[in-house]
């Protein structure tokens, strides 16, 4: 997207966090049913830019044992299937609010359970000992629901569990402001890659 086209499209989901908590996950629900109508439509699972984003996600984890793991806006799977070949002893769980796309990520892979759940309004499975959330917090909205939403993946976390955190740059400076303000929260590391069109950033924390 050009900038201008980018910056529509977060005003766009700015405005619909002025709906309920309800009523947004709603229309985020058939939003995303809606680009799902046909497979891949963001092209994760083929995209070199995607493969290089991944590849930067994972080698910034932190070299701990992980016996459960959840990615949160997991899409079609193809990051989810990814971490449950490099962690294949450990328990995968990746949830959206799309169903289409949940449909996909299980015929992905079976080696990860997935979950139909908003991250602001399901009750979710909590103890996770590394959480991921990549290119999904600027669909949340306003300050106080990107605050809700950021809260929300600290407490999934174990004692000690990793979250890590991966959005365009500069724009991720915003997105996680409340993770770097969480005192529960160690920063872990700070990763900026400008060297690809769409320069991201990956912010990894660990829980008290």
């Amino acid at each position: 997207m050009t900038e201008l086209a980018e910056r529509m499209h977060r005003t766009f989901f700015r405005m619909m966090s002025l709906l309920s908590p309800r009523g947004q996950g709603v229309f985020l629900r058939r939003y995303f049913d809606w680009w799902h109508r046909t497979p891949d439509p963001w092209r994760l699972g083929s995209d070199a830019y995607e493969r290089h984003k991944y590849a930067m996600t994972l080698e910034a984890v932190p070299r701990l044992p992980y016996r459960r793991i959840l990615e949160v806006g997991c899409a079609e799977g193809v990051f989810t299937d990814a971490l449950a070949r490099r962690f294949p002893e450990a328990e995968i769980v990746g949830i959206d609010i799309s169903t289409r796309a949940l449909e996909r990520a299980r015929q992905r892979t079976e080696q990860a359970r997935f979950v139909h759940a908003d991250l602001l309004s399901h009750p979710l499975e909590e103890g996770f000992d590394l959480v991921f959330c990549a290119e999904t917090l600027y669909y949340v909205g306003r300050s106080g629901r990107l605050r809700q939403a950021s809260q929300r993946l600290a407490g999934l976390l174990a004692e000690g569990g990793v979250l890590v955190l991966v959005h365009p740059w500069p724009e991720a400076a915003n997105l996680h402001r409340f993770a770097d303000a969480d005192r529960s929260l160690s920063p872990v590391a700070d990763r900026v890659d400008t060297g690809t069109h769409r320069p991201f950033a990956v912010a990894v924390y660990r829980k008290a």
